[in-house]
């Protein structure tokens, strides 16, 4: 159990950081960078948090180099898709992902991965962090943390939760709290946080 927690703990630690990642292998700082358009891959739907951020940074990044960073979603596998993606392509800079704790959590997750996070992607800049916080429809008969435990003690497991995937902070969180509440509750997992809150 110990080396578990020790190894999640190191897969933690080299994700935090890595929020916008590259291919890992050394890229030439030629003058000039960039001289072409950068993707930046984000590895969800359009319209959630990450994407969000992502097109605020295309947009500044576009401003401050005169050089295009377009934005292109590719989700699917907790956000595996498009960081294997970016680790799949050319070492060279000009393909960027996205990453956030779930490309920390997935190694603990997935068997077979496709990459591997502290190898084939170097950390370039910290761009956000935030809570996690509960949201619910106005016509939920709870108003705040107390009564929210309350009404799933009254129903145990007949509230459903939505997250933004399976193993993502949003699941992990909600059965955290929930474990903590003594409570259960359904998990209805979504592809990304957009289709979460819309639904």
């Amino acid at each position: 159990m110990r080396s578990f927690r020790s190894s999640v703990r190191r897969q933690l630690l080299s994700a935090l950081g890595a929020a916008v990642c590259l291919a890992a292998v050394p890229m030439a700082h030629a003058q000039g960078y960039p001289n072409k358009p950068v993707k930046l891959v984000v590895p969800y739907p359009p319209g959630g948090p990450t994407d969000i951020v992502a097109r605020v940074v295309a947009q500044k990044l576009s401003e401050q180099t005169g050089q295009q960073f377009i934005v292109d979603n590719r989700p699917g596998a907790g956000g595996n898709t498009g960081a294997e993606f970016v680790a799949r392509s050319a070492p060279d800079g000009y393909t960027l992902v996205v990453a956030t704790t779930a490309h920390a959590i997935n190694p603990s997750l997935f068997k077979n991965l496709g990459y591997k996070l502290t190898k084939d992607l170097t950390p370039v800049s910290l761009l956000t962090s935030g809570p996690l916080v509960i949201v619910a429809n106005p016509e939920l008969p709870a108003k705040n943390v107390g009564e929210l435990i309350a009404l799933a003690k009254a129903k145990p497991g007949q509230l459903n939760f939505a997250s933004s995937g399976n193993g993502q902070s949003t699941h992990l969180s909600a059965e955290l709290f929930a474990s903590m509440a003594g409570v259960k509750m359904t998990h209805i997992p979504y592809k990304g946080s957009a289709p979460a809150l819309t639904t």
